[in-house]
């Protein structure tokens, strides 16, 4: 009988021993949405500060990505739901216990607010730009006239993105190595890395540049401050717990893991961060390669190795 391979023989196609449902594109998503809650972080936080003018690829030419990466990751999302025509019912309701109700009113209302603001800055970054409507032209005055309003919005709901985005691993209790509540703020950390990344490369002002080349190098300290507590907190749990970091201390993850993401996604960036502060002529290209590489690596391998991770053995 089939109710006896599923539960004495555990033996559920994509679900027991192993669970198998989430593919490419949930960790690509997962690092579209937290590289564009990091651009938009900055954007927001530089525009409440009063530093438009000190840092134009923060605040005008970096949003442009914003919204592409929130598109392309939502495609990445679509794709991989069973039941795509009904999507919709998201947003019939609201859970407030729930990350994906969380998550999926979020997109909803930061998306807009994303074009919204590059929208408002078209004429800025483009030379002779008109709107062919009168009408868009007079509500142009209206979003620029309630900007900051808007960037009060969009630091808000690019917090509670960059979060959610590790949330909606951590939520899964039955998978060890996703239950614990510092993916959320380490996942934040890294999509704001990631951000600071791309606006780094964007800029062509050398004090634009060291301030973010600065920010970046504090936050991938922070990160790797959260991974470390991350494994050290694993190890200090249960047995199911410490099997779980252990793909990453001599697992299957562990070559992937350390080189991929700790040393070229995160200690060879500030090393190279360093000694362009202190007077080494470094390529910004590099660093900013490997932070992206590293960011979205990371995605990939927790995705893949908190699915093989399991409560019953």
């Amino acid at each position: 009988m089939k109710e006896e391979l599923f539960v004495s023989g555990r033996n559920i196609p994509n679900i027991d021993p192993y669970l198998n449902i989430w593919h490419w594109q949930i960790p690509l998503y997962l690092f579209l949405g937290g590289l564009a809650a990091g651009i938009l972080f900055f954007a927001a936080l530089f525009t409440i500060m009063g530093k438009e003018k000190e840092m134009p690829a923060a605040v005008k030419k970096a949003p442009i990505i914003a919204p592409i990466a929130l598109i392309l990751g939502l495609i990445a999302l679509f794709l991989d739901l069973k039941h795509k025509l009904f999507f919709w019912q998201l947003y019939t309701t609201i859970r407030l216990e729930s990350p994906m109700s969380w998550g999926a009113w979020v997109l909803m209302a930061i998306t807009p607010l994303s074009m919204l603001w590059v929208a408002s800055y078209m004429k800025e970054l483009v030379p002779g730009w008109k709107w062919k409507n009168n009408l868009l032209e007079s509500f142009e005055g209206f979003v620029i006239k309630y900007r900051l309003w808007m960037a009060w919005m969009i630091i808000v709901l690019s917090v509670i993105l960059g979060i959610y985005t590790g949330i909606l691993l951590s939520a899964f209790n039955a998978r060890p190595l996703w239950n614990t509540s510092i993916l959320g703020p380490l996942f934040l950390v890294s999509g704001m890395s990631t951000g600071a990344a791309t606006i780094l490369i964007m800029s062509k002002s050398k004090e634009e540049r060291r301030t973010m080349s600065w920010i970046d190098l504090l936050l991938i300290i922070v990160e790797l401050f959260f991974i470390t507590h991350l494994i050290m907190g694993m190890k200090a749990g249960s047995q199911v717990q410490i099997d779980a970091v252990s793909l990453f201390l001599g697992g299957q993850f562990t070559v992937s893991f350390w080189v991929f993401v700790i040393l070229l996604g995160l200690v060879f960036p500030a090393i190279l961060e360093i000694l362009e502060r202190i007077g080494y002529h470094i390529p910004v290209v590099i660093p900013v390669a490997l932070i992206l590489l590293g960011g979205l690596m990371f995605r990939f391998i927790m995705v893949e190795a908190g699915q093989l991770t399991r409560y019953l053995y």
